[in-house]
């Protein structure tokens, strides 16, 4: 008995010592918020105490566009694409709760309604009633179904690979990226709290994209840093279990604001297929596949996504067809 206790007791040492060498640690908030958010960064309060960070950027008396990142991002991920737009539009990012400076939901609440509350903060932080409202991905799938929930305030909707739509018929799901898989895992689960190695972010992102080489250190830097802000690990554990409430895409149509639905041909994560399936659905959409271009547009190619925007607020369609592809550089 004593030799099994010790061998015990000595394979709980190891396991110990290599979680403890695994192990990576939160980033420190003060220093996370002067880095990627700089001396004016602006928080706007939200309902329990909720502090959602925020920017306000371009041209102030434009037509207004809040955006919304995708799953494990942050604002910073349409700042290349801000870029181009700029001096044309005022446009309003923020980090959705769990995400980026924002932190966690102070009441763990990533429930469509949840992440609302977000939206609203901001808005009305901006003195916004009514504006374009966009996303990616998993932003997305919160811009309509804020659409369905608020069609008031949503002047046009920018769907951008954005997420919620059903498989089509005999169609297979997508694979995953790693860090997705991994936080499907109900044993892998709590684990990816604390041990969330670099090259773990970096593979995530590279299977991600279209071309990995846009990967670079700057870039696995913040994503890798940023999810590391405190809460926002516990965060995306809660977000992997959370109801998507599949059932409010049969409401879809309800939704009558004018709809880009912009895609990259080769997203891996929500195929360009999807497209396909909200413009069946949607009474008043428009559709535009990004060749040459993976899940995350306004990253991969800034131009082309802003232009395909641009296009879209002037009130321009898409000729003889409702989907037109722009051939990216090889």
């Amino acid at each position: 008995m004593r030799k099994i206790l010790a061998a015990i007791a000595g394979l709980l040492a190891v396991l110990g010592l290599a979680f403890l060498s695994l192990r990576t640690p939160d980033t420190n908030r003060a220093e996370m918020i002067a880095k990627y958010g700089g001396p004016a960064a602006t928080f706007a309060e939200g309902a329990g105490g909720m502090r959602v960070h925020w920017r306000d950027e371009g041209c102030r008396d434009c037509p207004a566009i809040i955006l919304l990142h995708g799953s494990n991002a942050s604002l910073h991920t349409f700042e290349p694409m801000i870029r181009e737009l700029a001096g044309e539009y005022r446009i309003i990012t923020y980090d959705q709760p769990g995400h980026g400076l924002t932190g966690p939901h102070p009441r763990d609440d990533y429930s469509a309604a949840g992440m609302f509350e977000a939206l609203n903060a901001v808005a009305n932080a901006a003195r916004l009633d009514r504006f374009y409202l966009g996303g990616n991905s998993m932003g997305g799938w919160v811009a309509w179904r804020y659409a369905l929930a608020y069609p008031e305030r949503v002047e046009g909707l920018i769907l951008i690979d954005a997420a919620g739509a059903p498989l089509r018929d005999g169609e297979k799901a997508p694979a995953l990226n790693l860090g997705f898989r991994l936080m499907r895992n109900p044993l892998l689960r709590p684990l990816m709290s604390q041990i969330t190695p670099r090259g773990l972010v970096e593979k995530s992102l590279q299977d991600t994209v279209a071309d990995p080489a846009i990967v670079d250190d700057a870039m696995v830097d913040r994503y890798w840093e940023l999810l590391r802000f405190p809460g926002n690990r516990r965060a995306s554990a809660a977000r992997a279990l959370a109801d998507r409430e599949p059932q409010y895409f049969d409401r879809i149509a309800e939704i009558t604001a004018p709809t880009l639905l912009l895609w990259g041909a080769e997203d891996k994560l929500i195929h360009a297929s999807a497209a396909t399936t909200f413009d069946e659905r949607m009474p008043n959409a428009d559709v535009i596949i990004l060749e040459n271009v993976g899940h995350i547009p306004m990253e991969e190619a800034p131009a082309a996504t802003a232009n395909a925007v641009r296009r879209f607020l002037e009130g321009l369609q898409p000729e003889a067809v409702d989907t037109l592809k722009l051939e990216q550089p090889q």
